[in-house]
């Protein structure tokens, strides 16, 4: 095991990340992107991006698209290279506002994180169609957690915090067992070659269906790119 400092909440961090990955000239087999903030107060990233959305999506929007040509070449035919991505059953109620993503009108931070979750399920799914139009050994799919007992948590309300603390025995998830959808799409057999897949408990089962919109994924996507300074035609 190899420790490489990388900051999702910082560009700069993320670039400098992928150099000091690059300069090691190993294969990448697998990337899951599971780093993320929940209900935060209202803050920016040193990028001036909203928390949610900068960390929780472009932080993982901008490594994924800048590990793309490793991941490309360590992928073959017989076995894939897989990218997972975390999100949450919050994304079902979240709202893409491609007009204010950074929720500058009006701020909620639930709001806020279901947007910075349903994004990520768009970015997989168009994702997953650029890869296959491409003819890339890459898959990318999408996963749900369910409701896990971490850190995540410190900033909700506190009466929450005394219910969570009395039923999470009962009724949240161990992180061991939180972890096991993300590694049965890293490395279970009946995942190779299957992308664009949204897994809750090991099984594949629908997302929102605003996810989707292909319209809607390849506009957030363009926006993306602008956001953190990538070409469409580079990152694909």
């Amino acid at each position: 095991v190899e420790f490489l400092y990388c900051d999702l909440a910082s560009m700069k961090s993320i670039r400098q990340f992928v150099r000091q990955f690059r300069a090691k000239n190993c294969p990448l087999h697998v990337l899951v992107n599971n780093a993320g903030v929940m209900l935060v107060p209202e803050r920016k990233t040193e990028d001036g991006f909203e928390e949610h959305f900068g960390l929780n999506y472009l932080g993982h929007f901008l490594l994924t698209n800048l590990l793309l040509d490793t991941l490309k070449q360590s992928g073959t035919h017989s076995h894939s290279a897989r990218i997972i991505t975390v999100s949450s059953a919050t994304h079902y109620v979240g709202k893409l506002h491609l007009n204010d993503l950074q929720s500058r009108c009006s701020y909620s931070p639930h709001g806020a994180y279901a947007q910075s979750k349903l994004a990520l399920v768009l970015f997989t799914y168009r994702l997953q169609h650029l890869l296959t139009a491409n003819g890339s050994h890459v898959t990318a799919n999408v996963v749900d957690p369910g409701v896990v007992n971490t850190e995540l948590y410190k900033h909700v309300f506190w009466v929450v915090k005394v219910v969570k603390w009395m039923t999470a025995w009962l009724f949240f998830k161990t992180p061991e067992e939180g972890a096991s959808t993300t590694i049965y799409a890293a490395v279970s057999p009946e995942m190779e070659g299957a992308g664009g897949c949204y897994l809750y408990n090991e099984e594949r089962t629908k997302s929102a269906a605003l996810a989707y919109d292909e319209e809607l994924q390849r506009r957030l996507w363009t926006e993306s790119c602008k956001m953190v300074g990538i070409s469409d035609e580079a990152s694909r």
